[in-house]
């Protein structure tokens, strides 16, 4: 008997999620928009991203899937109907099964010192999701994740309390690390994979089609 035949590798792909994470650091954004031309954490406005404007998506966002070890699953993030649509094929072939979109990193650091954790407004399809921050500016640095469900086709309010984050480091927990920093925010992602932690399994995951869509992403409570 034969043994499947596996699926190939895009390297071009690969280098393309290089190049375009690389560790170019997000332009400022929010620094050039609303605190000039500084290297210091900058106070971002009530909603972090609200999709329902006209926002330069695609120079912001980037799909970071399983191809970067040799998996074929594949995602992006787009502008729909007011909303961000993170949508793709998940696979579990050539051992990957995650799929996530995320953020170059912000130049300077955006300061969320001043809130409880970060409210999502969301629409899924019944799987479940995680949401990472990062407060380093490092490319392979730890994350501090959240996993939550979606209401097949509902939309629906999700609050993660910054002190609800779990440190990890490519789906490991880490017993040792420190809280985040919410004084220093580097990077969001977005992210459908089979794991949850530590070699658990997600148990709403199956391989195929997904989309998630977005409405906001903002601090709460907000200031003022």
């Amino acid at each position: 008997m034969t043994s499947e035949k596996r699926k190939s590798w895009d390297a071009g792909r690969f280098f393309q999620t290089l190049a375009y994470f690389e560790v170019i650091p997000f332009l400022g954004w929010f620094q050039k928009m609303f605190q000039g031309d500084t290297r210091q954490p900058v106070n971002p406005p009530s909603s972090l991203f609200d999709f329902s404007r006209s926002l330069p998506i695609n120079q912001i966002w980037g799909a970071l899937d399983d191809g970067v070890m040799g998996g074929v699953s594949a995602s992006s993030l787009q502008l729909v109907d007011g909303a961000a649509l993170f949508a793709g094929n998940v696979s579990t072939e050539n051992s990957g099964g995650f799929a996530s979109v995320r953020t170059r990193n912000f130049e300077p650091a955006i300061d969320l010192s001043h809130a409880t954790g970060i409210e999502l407004r969301l629409k899924g399809d019944g799987n479940r999701y995680k949401f990472l921050i990062r407060d380093d500016d490092k490319w392979d640095s730890i994350a501090y994740s959240y996993s939550f469900d979606t209401a097949n086709g509902e939309w629906i309010t999700v609050q993660i309390p910054f002190a609800a984050l779990l440190p990890v480091f490519r789906a490991k927990t880490l017993t040792d690390a420190n809280p985040i920093n919410t004084k220093t925010i580097r990077s969001l992602q977005l992210m459908l994979s089979k794991f949850e932690y530590d070699g658990g399994l997600n148990p709403k995951f199956a391989s195929g089609a997904f989309q998630l869509f977005v409405r906001s992403i903002a601090p709460y409570p907000t200031s003022g």
